[in-house]
């Protein structure tokens, strides 16, 4: 053991003397080449004192930033992270000067641009020099991880003990529909995930992948809401204008985010998932657990007690953390402008706008969002915590305006499946073990937004249906993308600045209607009349409006509150269909199995809209026609948006465990095409049952049902021939499988 230790201590050693080594040789080229960055010795020009002062001054800037930088961070964790990350290069630049004021042996001279270069190329430089000595050095990169942990439990005052039970990281990937996990472990884009499912050679299956579906409104603030906590009650789109009110919510709004939350709260009476010892990183909502990051619900929370930010420094603390994150958010900024220049070039059909802000946008998503979040999710494994839930939005921002099938979004899942792998190699180094599961809240469906195929936005035609006048240039709708709003709102929030309430949350008052857009499903209200107005009531005040908009081709059908037949559904040709009698034919043909049994629980929510609009869906193309500025939607029904995906480990119990009828008891079955193949650990294929999960309330039912399983030996419950259950030795109080599905249905009913 002593010889291990002298080992190990040589190895970290050696590492620090070749670092210091190379960082003294760059500030030597620096200096040669960088007319503005001069080193001097004491007494002359001598190549060796030249090199002595760079080495003294390579170590004093070494020290400063592993003793200052934190300090630094700490003191600025406040300022919201895109600033925070300009600031990284002036504080870089700045303990270059200090360091070379430092020098006992000679000095060094450079004005503040020079030192912000000098400084930023040198912090790369070891960072990577350090991460190349690491590599294979498994030992030490859990060592530095693990003393993050540490300095996190002693802040936090954690002891850091645990149970022996194992943990569960839920890992969302935001948007990444099932077909679209299933190209990419075909397509090698996505080789750990295909390694998980036993597809790469010489890999057995350690994960069964299950599709499920969405809830009408596929979005995350519908589905993240009920996977978190348990009830998606009363939440009839992305944004929804309440006449009770008078305000516009928007799920992903701090304020708007903070009352969903609490209205699940009250609706369940539970605090929601992550309620024992949880972490929630990333998402909208806060699952009930106590430590949170980038946390949108939470992100008005004021004082000593928001913890919202703590991923910030976490991951800011170390310079070369931050320096390397700053470095790739330019480089993805660049990569965008290109991708979107050679999209224009060669005339790509259908595309949307990239200009503006959005390079900014999306780099946030795809680097530091992802960077803080990933961090968040190794320090809390490491700290030994039972259940993390974090949210990985990057590929849901980029497809949304590149296309969910397209090369760039293709690019960012490859990314995120390094991040998931980085995630899988560190839990083997946590002090528990863990169980991974991805899983996602939505998938997305491609298609030309509606006004670039008609011409006119969709609150143009209802205005024209109503017999009001059209404006000259259409009000774009602006984009839902989680990410957008979220790096708007992290920043107004780390700033302690209030949410400002425009236009958009308080329509102005009048008997207008209020059109508002949630990828492929909008919601018309009329803000004057205070009850859910029927259809007599709409055809009296604008004869023409259902009508024009049932027959629109660029609209699948409509919902309405009917006085004589209850609510109806209305469609192409005059079609009309009393909600009683609705089925997954007529207008909601192709929409998807289960598509009526959504539109039912939609239309018994409070605060459903006058008129539900859903787009049309082309079944041979799989396109929809967005009502917003985005060619890769969700939203609504039609397509692949509707259609999300579990990954568990195969120690977990199957989140359906009723077999097809002529199936046995083996795990193979014949699911056609709805189910996701997995290998089994025979060699057969593991097939989930034809059985779909429907709804983001069941999954939270199986994510629950997960971590019970916890308390004993993880391995899957089987029913015995009497019909109880087989319960391993050391699992108490878990009931058999069979009851627990009957449980979920009933709930479900």
């Amino acid at each position: 053991m002593l010889r291990g230790r002298w080992r190990t201590t040589g190895r970290a050693l050696l590492r620090v003397i070749v670092v210091w080594a190379v960082s003294t040789v760059t500030m030597l080229v620096l200096a040669g080449i960088l007319p503005q960055f001069r080193l001097q010795s004491g007494d002359g020009e001598s190549i060796t004192k030249l090199a002595l002062t760079a080495a003294c001054g390579a170590g004093a800037f070494g020290l400063l930033g592993a003793l200052v930088w934190p300090l630094l961070v700490r003191a600025l964790l406040l300022v919201p992270a895109l600033v925070l990350g300009l600031l990284v290069f002036f504080l870089n630049g700045s303990l270059l000067l200090l360091a070379l004021r430092l020098v006992p042996v000679g000095q060094g001279a450079a004005n503040a641009e020079t030192a912000v270069v000098v400084a930023a190329v040198m912090s790369a430089v070891a960072s990577a020099t350090s991460t190349a000595l690491a590599v294979g050095d498994d030992d030490a990169y859990r060592r530095r991880l693990s003393r993050l942990a540490d300095r996190r439990r002693r802040r936090s005052g954690e002891d850091g003990r645990h149970t022996g039970e194992p943990g569960t990281v839920f890992l969302q990937l935001d948007g990444v529909g099932h077909r679209v996990l299933l190209d990419a472990v075909a397509d090698g884009v996505m080789p750990h995930v295909a390694a998980w499912l036993g597809e790469l050679p010489a890999h057995r299956p350690t994960h069964r992948l299950t599709p499920w579906r969405t809830d009408w409104s596929s979005q995350t603030g519908a589905s993240q809401l009920g996977i978190l906590h348990g009830s998606n009650h009363d939440i009839p789109a992305f944004r929804w204008y309440e006449k009770d009110s008078g305000r516009i919510m928007v799920s992903n709004r701090p304020a708007s985010a903070a009352v969903l939350q609490q209205r699940a709260i009250r609706r369940t009476g539970d605090g929601g998932l992550l309620t024992l010892d949880g972490a929630s990183r990333g998402n909208l909502f806060s699952g009930g657990a106590d430590q949170l990051a980038l946390v949108l619900s939470m992100a008005a929370r004021r004082g000593r007690a928001n913890r919202s930010r703590a991923g910030y420094f976490a991951y800011f603390s170390d310079p070369a953390n931050a320096v390397r994150t700053v470095v790739s958010f330019v480089a993805d900024v660049g990569r965008e402008i290109g991708q979107s220049t050679r999209a224009r070039l060669r005339g790509d059909r259908p595309r949307v706008g990239r200009g503006g802000l959005y390079p900014l946008i999306r780099a946030f998503a795809t680097v530091v969002e992802r960077d803080v979040v990933v961090a968040a999710v190794l320090g809390d494994m490491l700290a030994g915590r039972t259940a993390v839930y974090a949210d990985l939005v990057a590929y849901d921002e980029v497809a949304h305006h590149s296309g969910p099938h397209s090369r760039d979004a293709a690019q960012v899942l490859h990314r995120l499946d390094r991040a998931v792998g980085l995630i899988a190699e560190v839990a083997e180094h946590a002090p528990r073990a863990y169980r991974i599961v991805l899983l996602s809240d939505h998938g997305q469906s491609p298609g030309a937004t509606f006004e670039s195929v008609y011409g006119l936005t969709l609150r143009d035609l209802v205005r024209a249906g109503c017999g009001l006048p059209v404006p000259r240039r259409a009000v774009r709708t602006r984009s839902g993308a989680e990410a957008r709003d979220a790096a708007r709102h992290a920043v107004r929030s780390a700033l302690h600045r209030p949410v400002r309430e425009g236009a958009e949350e308080k329509p102005a008052p009048g008997s207008d209607p209020v059109v508002l857009a949630s990828g492929n499903l909008a919601l018309i209200s009329f803000p004057d009349v205070p009850e859910r107005m029927s259809r007599e009531q709409i055809d009296r005040r604008h004869p023409a409006l259902l009508r024009t908009l049932a027959s629109h081709p660029g609209i699948g059908f409509l919902l309405v509150r009917s006085e004589e037949h209850g609510s109806v559904v209305l469609g192409p040709g005059g079609a009309e269909v009393p909600l009683a009698e609705l089925d997954d034919s007529g207008p909601l043909a192709h929409m998807g199995p289960g598509a009526a049994d959504a539109v039912r629980r939609t239309d018994a929510f409070p605060h459903v809209a006058d008129i539900m609009v859903n787009s049309m869906y082309d079944p041979e193309t799989g396109q929809v026609h967005a009502f917003e500025e985005q060619i890769g939607s969700h939203g609504g029904l039609g397509g692949e948006q509707s259609r999300a995906f579990l990954l568990s480990p195969l120690t977990l119990s199957a989140p359906l465990t009723e077999p097809l009828p002529g199936g046995d008891r083996t795990g193979r079955y014949d699911a056609g095409p709805a189910a996701g193949p997995a290998a089994g650990p025979d060699g057969e294929l593991h097939r989930e049952p034809g059985r779909e999960l429907v709804g983001a309330e069941q999954v939270h039912r199986v994510l629950r049902r997960w971590l019970r399983e916890a308390s004993g030996p993880q391995v899957p419950l089987e029913a015995a021939p009497d019909g109880t259950a087989n319960v391993p030795a050391g699992v108490a109080n878990v009931r058999s499988a069979e009851a627990q599905t009957a449980e979920d249905e009933g709930d479900r009913a």
